[in-house]
Formats: C-alpha cells, sequence, structure tokens
C-alpha cells in the first residue's frame, strides 16, 4: 500500500521548503501543488482574487491523478483547507498523511511580506485562514503548530511514520 503525505497549510507555512525536504529524506517523488494549479487559478491569485470551491476542483483533480500516475509513495505541497479537499485528496488511494504547519498570523504574514517570486499576495491571507477547516481525529495528521526548523518538521514526520505501527493513526496522531 502507498503512502502519500499531503503537507498543507495556508499560503507562508512552508509547505513547500517542507515538502521538498521530506521527499528528498524519503526517496519519494514530489509534486509542487502550486505548479499544477491552471492557468486561470493563478491569475485570480495573482489578481488578489481568492478562489472558489469550483475553481480549486480540477486543480485538486490535478494533484490526485498526478498521485495515483507515480505508482509509489509521494509527498504533495497543497494548501488542503476544507476537509472536502482532503477528502478528495485521499481518492487517490493507499494511506494518506496530512502534516499541517499551523503558524500564527503574524509568522505567516512576516514569511509571505518578504518572499519574491510568489503568485500569492498577503492581502489573501486573511481568506485562507477564514477558509480553513482544522483536521479531525479520524484524519491521520502531523501537526507543526510552532515554526521549527524545516529538519525538526522532517523529523517528526519520520518519526510518525516509524511509529504508526505503534498505535499512532488516525485520531492518535502526535502534535508537535
Amino acid at each position: 500500500m502507498s503512502t502519500h503525505i499531503v503537507v498543507m497549510g495556508v499560503s507562508g507555512c512552508g509547505k513547500t521548503t517542507v515538502a521538498r525536504s521530506l521527499a528528498a529524506r524519503l526517496g519519494w517523488d514530489f509534486a509542487e501543488g502550486d505548479e499544477l494549479h491552471p492557468p486561470a487559478n493563478i491569475a485570480k491569485m495573482s489578481a488578489g482574487r481568492p478562489l472558489t470551491d469550483a475553481d480549486r476542483r480540477p486543480w485538486l483533480a490535478g494533484i490526485v491523478a498526478w498521485t495515483v500516475a507515480a505508482r509509489g509513495d509521494t509527498v504533495v505541497s497543497c494548501s488542503a483547507l476544507r476537509r472536502s479537499y482532503r477528502d478528495q485528496l485521499r481518492a487517490a488511494g493507499g494511506r494518506t498523511l496530512f502534516v499541517h504547519l499551523d503558524l500564527p498570523e503574524p509568522e505567516l504574514t512576516r514569511r509571505m511580506a518578504g518572499r519574491t517570486g510568489h503568485f500569492m499576495p498577503v492581502d489573501l491571507l486573511p481568506s485562507q485562514l477564514a477558509t480553513l477547516e482544522r483536521l479531525q481525529p479520524d484524519e491521520e495528521a502531523v501537526v507543526i503548530t510552532d515554526p521549527l526548523a524545516t529538519e525538526a518538521v522532517v523529523e517528526a514526520v519520520v518519526e510518525h511514520l516509524g511509529n504508526a505501527g505503534a498505535g499512532f493513526g488516525p485520531g492518535n496522531s502526535p502534535r508537535a
């Protein structure tokens, strides 16, 4: 059975950095979710307009298609803000572990204001925070609530994967 890790959270939380490092550490296939957005979505966000559920549907379907095509263990960065989006991502089959980088708004704002070359403006952060639905007990997850170094986040996830056979899983996930 394949394992799929979705590094999730609002813009600026560090999804891409953590997901790339995690995929490299595990030797798994990696996809940057932002690169799978249809051009219309990128244009909409670049213009400061939040995406709707209808906008996200083809994007999420593209992530699922990539995951299925990978035919093995995967890591993807994806906001996965709503439970319905996460349910769609789980449709790829196998085991899905969500790694939620759940940082304080001031830290997110600081990070977004300091980055260059990304289409997501800081002005959309409040809409993403409003859209975010917290993970439920039946969703296997590692939740990171502190701005830890990337290596510390990767270690927490690797530890979770190693402990999964020892009683961790849905409803019983370690929270860092």
